[in-house]
């Protein structure tokens, strides 16, 4: 009989705990029938990450292990021997800034944002937001990959401790979580949190095109494009013609190869 992970238990609790709590302290009010957009969501998921486990993971395991034997990227070229929890955390920070300028690219390179564009039509925000993203994205998102782990110098436990940590913070930045008190400001001194990533997600171009950072809240401060706003006063989607009918398995998978929608005017977006 095969021995479950601990880890896989941890996680597994990790996400039932937070899926019960965003139902018993909402931070959004949901506006579309939660059922059906779940059902979307993870179908969707299931399909990005089916790339990520038989293409993407194994490629970049192999590159990770190069890195050691070359002594190729930052980490491993550092002068001075540091303690693994060190060059652990070094180099989970060093691929998470390099994930902040590529979730850039994805909104302003207009291929890329046809794929990217997939995950933000989804007109309300809880965990399974965070599993929205077309296969054909993960597949194009490679050659990034491939330079992420390469230059930071990533080896393989630096990988697998930067891919627990980006998982686990997209799952809690996306959901629909009410932190109690003043938890979620402060919070986001360090991190990446869900009021936060709400504000990404408006439709209004001035506050998507802000709070970029995927895990360590550093990098919006950093670069100036950390923004606030009340979660009341955020109209989560894309403001296009299409956004809601692509929202539809087919019509999301089909989506990125049709002509893009021509974005709606201003005046008519909702500023709740």
């Amino acid at each position: 009989m095969a021995r479950i992970s601990p880890l896989a238990v941890a996680g597994a609790a990790l996400i039932g705990g937070l899926w019960l709590a965003e139902r018993a302290r909402p931070l959004r009010r949901q506006t579309h029938d939660r059922g059906t957009r779940q059902v979307r969501n993870i179908a969707m998921g299931a399909g990005a990450m089916l790339v990520v486990t038989a293409i993407e993971m194994p490629l970049l395991t192999r590159l990770a292990k190069g890195n050691v034997v070359a002594r190729r990227g930052l980490v491993q070229m550092l002068p001075l021997p540091l303690p693994p929890a060190v060059k652990i955390v070094l180099g989970v920070a060093a691929m998470d800034y390099a994930y902040y300028w590529w979730h850039i690219a994805t909104h302003k390179v207009p291929f890329l944002w046809r794929l990217h564009r997939i995950h933000h039509i989804d007109p309300d925000m809880d965990m399974t937001t965070a599993l929205r993203f077309h296969a054909a994205d993960m597949v194009v998102s490679l050659p990034f990959r491939i330079a992420q782990v390469v230059i930071s110098g990533a080896d393989p436990r630096i990988l697998m401790a930067h891919r627990r940590f980006f998982d686990a913070s997209v799952l809690f930045h996306h959901s629909n979580l009410r932190l109690p008190g003043r938890l979620d400001d402060r919070l986001s001194l360090v991190l990446t949190t869900p009021k936060m990533h709400g504000v990404h997600h408006s439709k209004v171009p001035e506050e998507m095109n802000s709070n970029w950072t995927s895990g360590i809240s550093l990098w919006d401060r950093l670069h100036r494009t950390l923004r606030r706003k009340p979660q009341d006063a955020i109209d989560i989607g894309v403001a296009d013609a299409a956004s809601l009918a692509d929202l539809p398995i087919a019509n999301s998978l089909t989506a990125p190869f049709r002509q893009m929608p021509a974005a709606l005017p201003p005046g008519s977006i909702s500023l709740r």
